[in-house]
């Protein structure tokens, strides 16, 4: 008969603990993207000043609503520390966690027992000591305003009022100048930002991986070939690709000047950004008067000669750089083609593939893969995932894109969908996979088949990680009537509450000699291991049925369902006879197996499992 399980892992918490989590934590929660649905949830719970809620949800810079988000979680804390129970509770809701990675982080944390290291943190300054900093700063301040109220204008200022004004010929369309590139002379043993050096005026130094180059500033500006390595000219996305790097797609980052990446040098405006060409070509422009052939030898005739005969060549310099521009998109297919070499097309026929994101790995199922970015058909231990929320687990991307910067066996996602290794749905498809119905998306949440047997049937869902089972391939088995509005599977419950039930170190005659009615849980989850590992069923059955010969060679068998009936007709006393009863199906095997290595294997890959399993949970030395 089934339980019904209701464990809350903030239970095994004390107020003090959660708060002081809570203090800790209020920054990095407060730089949440798009929190709105983070504060409706508190102000369903009665848990943000009306007030300050509607101030904050109304407000458009980044910066001042992560400052508002603070500002609601230090009055959180000061007003309402009683009900820090109550916070953690709603924002670890389902609909929440999956909104918000920092909060399946943090409620991780407080799973696993991790958020201890908050523990030993020094106490927060008293009130004497804070005020005495301030106090200085603003007498300073004070000092230097009283000093005068005349400055000079910087050279850019002085540029910007010598402007010609709006009336003068010369300037009919005004615009803002363009952020100057400020140059020093480096003193002796300066060993600063060599981007400020007058020496790299015209270029610069760069890096990716292990290889060398020279960027060039003017045509790295103009776009297009730029870095000269090795004798040869690269675009940036080239020379990435040179370096090894090609599969980062994000040649700002890979490419480094002084281990500073382009992406910092271009931001701070120490280097000029490519600009972006459209793919049209200018007439060349016509000169209203001949030049003879007596004028060519001046300066303005010279200048003239070039307008005119630039006929050909500006339009071969148009095409020359919109097809560098365009190339480097070539160079991209060019590099997913050849980045890794041939690659084994039986690599891509299983059903399932791995893939990862950076450090980030998960399966995708082929057959989920019906709406493209809008299906759960990436699994990782935690849950489904689309493409789109893949992707976003990697917090180190910069501009992620799924297509891109998901990753199977060195070929994106991309590639994959090219050579139709990965097919999407037709837009007009009506399948459930690729319906928008909540029922239907709340279906994808978990497995298609049983986490024990792999087969298909009318599933039972836990509601903590993406596994589904058959009521009788769990354990214990579940009936309809004992289930709650919320159930967790026994790998979740072992999870979650290990950090609370795990004694301190134990040998292994300790656990042995240990009753096992303290650890029911414990014998059931290393039967599901073991259930799950036996894909063949040859160790769950009685071999004495299906095996002739086999009592006159094994004289006690055993077998996994015998031990699981033992188990819940509570004939176990102590956890070493459920051992014993569980390494005698291993010993059988090697036993009655000597000449038959395909069975051997099989008993030896269940004992390895079994044992592994059986050293982490008890925490055995």
């Amino acid at each position: 008969m089934g339980v019904k399980v209701h464990m809350d892992p903030l239970d095994f918490l004390t107020k003090e603990e959660l708060i002081r989590f809570f203090h800790c934590k209020k920054t990095e929660m407060s730089c949440m993207e798009e929190p709105n649905i983070f504060l409706h949830q508190l102000r369903d719970h009665n848990l943000v000043p009306e007030k300050l809620y509607k101030k904050v949800v109304k407000m458009r810079c980044k910066e001042k609503r992560k400052d508002g988000v603070y500002q609601i979680l230090d009055w959180l804390e000061k007003e309402r520390s009683d009900s820090v129970h109550l916070f953690w509770t709603c924002v670890f809701k389902d609909h929440i966690l999956q909104k918000y990675p920092v909060l399946r982080l943090l409620r991780n944390s407080l799973m696993d027992g991790s958020f201890r290291v908050y523990e030993n943190l020094p106490n927060p300054m008293d009130q004497t000591e804070r005020d005495i900093e301030p106090i200085q700063i603003k007498e300073t301040t004070a000092k230097e305003n009283k000093k005068g109220t005349k400055r000079k204008k910087s050279a850019e200022e002085t540029e910007e009022d010598e402007q010609p004004g709006p009336s003068c010929p010369s300037t009919p369309n005004r615009k803002k100048p363009a952020k100057k590139l400020m140059f020093s002379t480096p003193k002796k043993g300066d060993k600063g930002d060599i981007w400020t050096w007058a020496l790299f005026k015209t270029n610069l130094p760069v890096t990716c991986g292990d290889k060398e180059g020279t960027l060039y500033r003017d045509k790295f500006a103009r776009g297009g070939k730029c870095i000269l390595s090795n004798g040869h000219w690269f675009t940036p996305a080239s020379f990435e690709n040179f370096a090894g790097k090609g599969r980062w797609k994000n040649w700002k980052v890979s490419i480094r000047c002084q281990k500073t990446p382009l992406h910092k040098l271009i931001k701070d405006g120490h280097l000029q950004s490519p600009l972006k060409k459209r793919r049209c070509v200018k007439e060349s422009p016509k000169v209203p008067f001949p030049v003879s052939s007596s004028e060519s030898s001046s300066p303005l005739s010279e200048s003239s000669a070039e307008v005119e005969c630039s006929g050909e060549d500006v339009l071969g310099e148009q095409i020359e750089e919109e097809e560098e521009v365009s190339g480097e998109e070539e160079e991209d297919d060019e590099a997913e083609e050849g980045e890794t070499g041939p690659v084994d097309p039986s690599l891509f026929q299983t059903p399932s593939l791995p893939v990862n994101c950076g450090s980030v790995s998960g399966v995708l199922y082929k057959c989920r893969f019906a709406s493209g970015s809008r299906s759960k058909s990436i699994r990782t231990e935690e849950r489904w995932f689309t493409p789109e929320e893949f992707v976003q687990q990697e917090l180190t991307l910069i501009d992620r894109h799924w297509k891109k910067d998901i990753q199977c066996h060195g070929k994106t996602l991309n590639y994959l969908l090219k050579k139709k290794i990965l097919a999407v749905h037709s837009l007009l498809c009506i399948c459930n996979l690729c319906s928008s119905k909540d029922q239907d998306q709340q279906d994808q949440d978990n497995d298609d088949v049983c986490f024990i047997c792999n087969m298909e049937g009318d599933l039972l869902c836990c509601d903590e990680c993406p596994r589904a089972f058959h009521n009788h391939c769990h354990l214990p088995a579940m009936q309809d009537d004992s289930l709650g509005e919320k159930w967790v599977c026994t790998f979740c419950v072992l999870k979650t509450n290990q950090g609370w039930w795990q004694p301190t170190q134990m040998t292994e005659e300790e656990a042995l000699g240990s009753s096992v009615s303290q650890y029911i849980l414990h014998c059931e989850y290393l039967l599901l291991c073991m259930y799950k590992e036996d894909i063949e069923r040859v160790f769950t059955e009685d071999p004495t049925k299906t095996i002739s010969g086999y009592s006159r060679v094994i004289p006690n068998p055993m077998w996994l369902d015998r031990v699981k009936a033992k188990l819940q007709n509570k004939q176990y006393k102590t956890l070493g006879q459920f051992v014993s009863d569980v390494r005698l199906i291993f010993h059988n095997c090697h036993t009655f197996n000597k000449s038959n290595d395909v069975f051997e294997k099989l008993g030896s890959r269940l004992e390895e499992v079994f044992e592994k399993e059986f050293q982490t949970i008890f925490d055995i030395h």
